[in-house]
């Protein structure tokens, strides 16, 4: 295998250094603020996009992404290309890595991305597994700086299911000098693992872990939650029953600070998670976070593909 000298992956948040996370993010803004000035930024690029599971906004926003600047997009459902019937994940790996120039992933398990990335020559982006969606945040810290002004020392409450998004934010809240506190039911807390890491960094950071929602929201900046019943998971009375004290709601984010904003990942199941009332109401910015996925995108290719 020939890997070529600064081949990066951007497989987890954490894969990227704690001032390469800032100047993405600085290259985001920039490009939201001037999109035509980012029109070449991926001249002549090829970029495949493999998904192997549903997607609406990842896939729409890398396309535009690719596209507006520059670049091509060659899309793949997995049930339908040669992976569906049999081929190796790092087969597929291998062969792509000869036709384009960054490969766009989402798959059915942490292991398999990685397997993908040990194999390819070029850089993978992992566009969601079981363990992490690391694109999701990059959107989530851009849309957070545009409406509080700053991301260090803000205090973030995340409400619901310990999953891949809150993986996610974890390491990136220890990046950032965040303070993060993650409130779930016991049995659906994220995984410990997660928690240690982003502990061990030190920017600053605090990360704690409640049981109790309401006191995880007392004077946050930020509620933040996600759908209870996450891709792959079976759709069951149990989970929804122990999380059903975590939805976001008026009588949630009266403890709140006064200027708190609401966001969500989506798609959101509304009545569960979320009031209809508070996602669209003035203190969502959940369509803003959601746009913001096509900017932060644009400046994650442009660094990886310079």
């Amino acid at each position: 295998m020939n890997v070529p000298a600064g081949l990066r992956h951007f497989l987890s948040i954490g894969s990227l250094e704690d001032d390469e996370l800032a100047a993405v993010l600085g290259a985001a803004a920039r490009a939201k603020a001037d999109p035509v000035g980012w029109a070449r930024a991926l001249d002549g690029k090829q970029v495949a996009m493999l998904f192997e599971q549903p997607s609406t906004r990842t896939k729409v926003s890398f396309e535009v992404a690719v596209t507006s600047m520059g670049g091509n997009v060659v899309a793949l459902d997995g049930a339908r290309s040669q992976i569906g019937r049999g081929e190796t994940i790092e087969d597929t790996a291998r062969v792509m890595s000869r036709y384009v120039d960054a490969v766009v992933l989402r798959t059915t398990s942490h292991d398999r991305l990685e397997a993908f990335a040990g194999a390819s020559e070029v850089p993978v982006i992992n566009a969601l597994t079981e363990l992490e969606h690391p694109c999701q945040v990059l959107s989530d810290l851009l849309t957070i700086t545009e409406s509080k002004g700053r991301l260090r020392g803000t205090v973030i409450a995340y409400l619901g299911d310990g999953n891949n998004v809150t993986h996610s934010l974890l390491l990136a809240a220890a990046m950032t000098g965040m303070e993060l506190r993650v409130a779930t039911p016991l049995e659906y807390q994220p995984l410990q693992g997660y928690v240690d890491a982003a502990r061990a960094r030190d920017a600053g950071a605090s990360i704690e872990l409640f049981d109790d929602p309401k006191e995880a929201a007392r004077n946050a900046d930020v509620v933040y939650t996600d759908v209870w019943v996450s891709m792959g998971m079976e759709d069951n009375d149990h989970r929804r029953s122990a999380l059903a004290g975590f939805q976001i709601n008026d009588d949630i984010l009266t403890n709140a600070a006064t200027d708190v904003v609401v966001m969500h990942c989506l798609p959101a199941h509304r009545g569960e998670e979320i009031t209809d009332d508070i996602i669209d109401g003035p203190r969502s910015i959940v369509w803003e976070q959601a746009e913001n996925r096509l900017h932060a995108q644009k400046a994650l290719l442009a660094k990886l593909l310079p």
